[in-house]
């Protein structure tokens, strides 16, 4: 069965393929968020159990920009080569996509489960938000292997046209990790432990089906034994073109870092509480967009590769229109509804007071990641590696982290911390579409 993205109404192949994308997507953030509501909530607990989670993410954010580095290397590139029709470079691309997933979850499992206790404490860990922390990771950490072929290899899925398998990846761990975590936590009072317990069974359910479809009769392109011997010069352009993603999640990692030791020495744990639930609005609130653009790369891909570069733009045109659209109107919920926000994740009403003005400045202008995802996901789909790693680096590294250390020793406190993403959101974000334009859009038009 072939999926031809080059034919029917370029918007219509990128909401048949982000819709399924952002349920999936919603149901892969219950792995996480759900766990947060059920700690948030523990009987007898206070914010320090959140906060011990919370120091847990830069972790789990690094993880999964490994996992990008291959995946949204690999993915892209799978596409390209079907659009051109060289099938048997794609099924390689595909076999060493998972080859190197394999290893480095090995690697990274040994690591960060040696190396754990120390770089807590680097992290931002208090004494007492150390045990909460170390519970979760010592669990977290066994489920590295299949968290990373799971989510990684699920873009293969996508990019061959089955968008509504893709999405059953996600939902079928999600919807076991809903049903395990009040099991784990309150039934067999497991606590903070049990929470990483059902999301690690979960993570292994998710690995099973992914596998059991690329290995299997009903994929286009399958993984052979063959293709899984590491070719490196095909590696280096999975990892060239992954680089984006990597330095994307990668610079996530380090401004969760900065954010939680500079919110540790001016805020205490309570404020590195926040910014958990802070996170955790944002990835509900991002999970559209997100979808959108991921749903309009192998599109985008697709359609460069089969030098239809007239859809090539008009796909980038709706992504920019209709992701404005929907981060505007999540800027307004975010105005109206703090305090409910909040409170999903926590019934502590330190953190809700001071969470609530903390929420409305770190959305301020909202609107200005829908630039940078359209940018970015336009740069990855056709290949300019380069441009997507400059600007991922470019809007956390360059930008909000200097912010994050530097506004609050210029008086603004821990308003500082929050302040330093609106900021880098409209800097970022206008540089990244800009360059987009100029660079792909205008020379897609030239080359039409």
């Amino acid at each position: 069965m072939e999926r031809d993205f080059s034919r029917g109404k370029v918007s219509s192949n990128i909401i048949a393929q982000a819709i399924p994308l952002i349920l999936a997507q919603l149901v892969q953030l219950l792995y996480n968020v759900v766990d947060r509501i059920y700690i948030g909530h523990l009987p007898g607990a206070d914010s320090t159990a959140l906060t011990g989670v919370g120091l847990v993410f830069p972790l789990t954010t690094f993880i999964a920009a490994v996992t990008l580095l291959f995946g949204t290397g690999g993915a892209p590139l799978f596409s390209i080569a079907r659009g051109a029709r060289e099938e048997q470079k794609a099924e390689r691309i595909l076999g060493n996509t998972f080859s190197l997933l394999l290893g480095a979850a090995m690697i990274l499992f040994v690591l960060c489960y040696i190396f754990r206790k120390p770089v807590l404490y680097l992290f931002g860990a208090s004494d007492a938000s150390y045990v909460y922390a170390d519970e979760y990771l010592r669990i977290y950490l066994l489920g590295t292997v299949f968290v990373m072929i799971s989510t990684g290899m699920n873009g293969f899925i996508n990019a061959q046209g089955f968008p509504k398998v893709g999405m059953f990846t996600t939902m079928i761990g999600a919807v076991l990790n809903l049903f395990l975590d009040p099991v784990f936590i309150f039934v067999l009072k497991l606590g903070v432990g049990g929470a990483a317990a059902a999301t690690v069974v979960s993570q292994i359910v998710s690995a099973i089906w992914v596998l059991r479809f690329l290995m299997g009769k009903k994929a286009i392109l399958t993984i052979k034994k063959e293709n899984m011997r590491v070719d490196w010069k095909l590696s280096r352009e999975i990892v060239s073109l992954g680089m984006a993603g990597f330095m994307m999640q990668g610079t996530n990692c380090l401004v969760q870092v900065v954010c939680n030791a500079t919110l540790k020495i001016y805020g205490g744990d309570l404020y590195v509480g926040i910014m958990t639930v802070i996170n955790s609005v944002r990835e509900i609130l991002s999970l559209s967009v997100n979808g959108l653009s991921s749903g309009a790369q192998p599109v985008l891909g697709y359609n460069y590769g089969a030098k239809e570069y007239d859809r090539v733009k008009q796909g980038i045109r709706f992504v920019a229109y209709l992701g404005t659209g929907y981060t505007v109107i999540a800027w307004i919920l975010v105005l109206l509804i703090p305090h409910f926000l909040i409170s999903i994740f926590t019934e502590d009403a330190a953190m809700i007071s001071q969470g609530v003005s903390a929420l409305r400045l770190y959305f301020f202008g909202f609107f200005f990641m829908a630039f940078q995802f359209t940018g970015q996901s336009a740069f990855t789909a056709l290949g300019f590696a380069r441009h997507a790693v400059f600007f991922s680096i470019l809007r956390k590294a360059i930008i909000v982290v200097p912010l994050t250390i530097g506004l609050p020793r210029l008086g603004f406190g821990v308003n500082g911390v929050f302040l330093a993403e609106p900021i880098s959101n409209a800097i970022g974000g206008l540089a990244c579409f800009l360059t987009m334009y100029f660079v792909v859009y205008k020379r897609l038009g030239r080359d039409a």
